[in-house]
């Protein structure tokens, strides 16, 4: 007997199924859709109000297209569940003992009904017109649709896919789920004439979406699958571009998601259970020193302004603290290009520009980072957070900055290792006027109580900061603390290491590594991120002509998915027991 509570989502296996429907069922379907996404987000933590806010939506989708032969991109797949679910792959949604069965992205290799790993923004469209495309050259005659948010529309690659897809004149439907949210609150101009849009109910002759040249459709409730239904027959099958857009409730169906969508964008693990709990008093982290430290710097008059990309709740940069920093704070929306291009005049202007990002998001930046930032050698600061091996999903790994940033001439990359050590090179980055400046915030929080006097002007000198002989431990970063582990688990066996935090991540400290010729024969490395092209080589370059063994620790180049952090470590010999171990081999 199925279960009374889910009636209908019990028969539904499969697109197939849903087309069996009435309305009536298909909002009760909406509904269990609902309670399980609740239940099982709660559970293992992830994107929350996304996937609330596109329940009906993609019933509908499902309801009139023909999926897999009709091909559905999501942007960001933030909002993929209800998608999954009806795709076969409920179990991962109803069944807590399967519960992390599937990623929380859209992935082919899990089901035909997806057709791009897909966890960065603004690249539906994009996907879609290739797909279109390729239709076309082929003669296919499927339909194509992307969904994208009005969030993802600050992204700069979205404007490029919507030019692109306006002249195609062939089927593309673009369906605008506009929610009045990004992650944070919505930001510039697009989002502004969303809502003109919306406040006129789709009619004001000032439309962006027709001026393009598509045909427009709006629907003012995008939780009435009825009307979504009707909405979707008319554009189905089009010979043209369409853009269907639809205004929706992020987090629809649970109230403090609906009142509150920021926090509720993604959630932890239990974050359900414990809404009527007492705030708890915040300890001290990196989160915090930074925002205590820029909240300082305009209190005392300084130009300096804070700039994200609409992701500020991985600095917990919170809506107490965007209060309290005015017009010295800027979002830019999901735009990490226009980010680094505005620090880069900020800067030139004479302004103290610091920028926050997620390790995961510096590669959508690269040709700014490089072009607009260091060949004009702008003195702007950017927070690196989260950069590190971890047990993350495909698309959000951060292992890969070091190479990406270190690579790039003129900015410079530091490393610190502790608090003390984490505001001294902020400090000395946000006054400085010689050099575009990049912090690896470390991961763990650490405070040592110690001061030094280090001239972070002198570039690449690395301190040592226990001298020993036959084998040099370099650890960089988060990995400094792995090096002391390394070190004393030497010391047991009778070598007595040294011990080099590198500080810089940019380059090399010359005249340190030739004085380590003199009495070691090995020299490890030690980073938190991927190997090659990163820190380590750039040591196994200046030894290679000489005697001295090199061994580079860090990650390996590949995309790893959900794979837990202690098997990564064992992959990558990254204990300290495999690491003598590997040591012992080449002595």
């Amino acid at each position: 007997m199925p279960n009374a509570a889910f009636e209908v989502l019990d028969k539904v296996n499969s697109p197939e199924d849903l087309k069996t429907l009435n309305y009536d069922e298909m909002t009760k379907l909406a509904e269990e859709i609902r309670e399980h996404i609740i239940k099982k987000v709660n559970t293992t933590g992830g994107h929350f109000g996304p996937n609330l806010g596109i329940v009906e939506t993609t019933i509908a989708m499902h309801y009139v297209f023909n999926s897999p032969k009709d091909k559905f991109v999501f942007d960001v797949s933030h909002q993929c569940y209800p998608h999954k679910i009806l795709t076969g792959r409920k179990e991962g949604f109803t069944n807590p003992d399967t519960y992390h069965k599937y990623t929380g992205y859209t992935a082919p290799e899990e089901s035909d009904h997806d057709l791009f790993k897909v966890g960065h923004t603004s690249t539906s469209v994009s996907l879609a017109t290739g797909l279109a495309k390729g239709r076309d050259i082929i003669g296919g005659n499927e339909n194509v649709v992307a969904v994208i948010g009005d969030g993802s529309l600050t992204g700069g690659e979205a404007l490029e896919g919507f030019n692109n897809a306006a002249t195609l004149n062939s089927n593309i439907i673009l369906v605008v789920n506009d929610n009045d949210m990004s992650i944070a609150e919505n930001q510039g101009g697009i989002c502004e004439h969303l809502t003109k849009l919306r406040n006129s109910n789709g009619q004001t002759q000032d439309n962006f979406f027709k001026a393009l040249g598509f045909d427009y459709y709006y629907v003012s409730d995008g939780h009435n699958i009825e009307k979504l239904i009707e909405t979707f027959k008319k554009v189905k099958d089009t010979n043209h571009p369409v853009v269907v857009h639809i205004h929706t409730i992020k987090g629809k169906g649970f109230k403090p998601a609906e009142e509150n969508k920021e926090p509720f964008h993604w959630i932890l693990p239990g974050t359900i259970d414990h809404l009527n709990d007492a705030p708890s008093a915040q300890s001290e982290d990196y989160n915090s020193l930074t925002k205590d430290y820029l909240l300082k710097k305009v209190s005392t008059g300084e130009p300096i302004v804070a700039v994200n990309a609409a992701t500020p709740g991985v600095f917990d940069w919170n809506k107490d603290f965007r209060n309290k920093m005015g017009n010295h704070y800027v979002d830019v929306g999901i735009a990490e290009q226009q980010a680094v291009a505005m620090i880069s005049g900020i800067a030139k202007r004479g302004g103290k520009a610091v920028m926050g990002v997620m390790s995961s998001f510096i590669q959508r930046t690269y040709d700014q980072l490089s072009q607009d930032l260091a060949l004009n050698n702008s003195p702007a600061t950017i927070l690196v957070f989260w950069g590190g091996i971890s047990s993350a999903d495909a698309t959000h790994l951060c292992t890969f900055d070091i190479p990406l940033i270190s690579n790039i001439p003129n900015i410079v990359y530091l490393a610190p290792t502790c608090k003390e050590e984490y505001l001294r090179m902020l400090d000395w980055s946000v006054n400085q006027n010689e050099y575009p400046v990049a912090i690896r915030v470390p991961n763990e929080y650490i405070s040592k109580g110690e001061e030094d006097n280090t001239d972070y002007s002198i570039l690449n000198k690395y301190k040592v900061t226990h001298c020993g002989d036959t084998v040099a431990i370099i650890g960089a970063g988060n990995f400094y603390k792995l090096g002391e582990q390394v070190a004393d688990k030497l010391k047991n066996l009778g070598i007595n290491a040294t011990l080099i935090n590198p500080v810089f991540l940019t380059g090399i400290d010359k005249e340190l590594l030739e004085r380590l010729k003199e009495n070691h024969k090995v020299v490890i490395t030690l980073e938190d991120g991927e190997i090659d092209g990163g820190f380590g080589e750039k040591i196994t370059r200046f030894y290679g002509s000489s005697n001295i063994k090199v061994l580079n620790f860090g990650s390996f180049k590949e995309f790893t998915d959900r794979t837990s952090l202690e098997e990564l470590y064992q992959r990558y010999h990254l204990t300290p027991d495999l690491i003598v171990e590997d040591v012992q081999r080449v002595l």
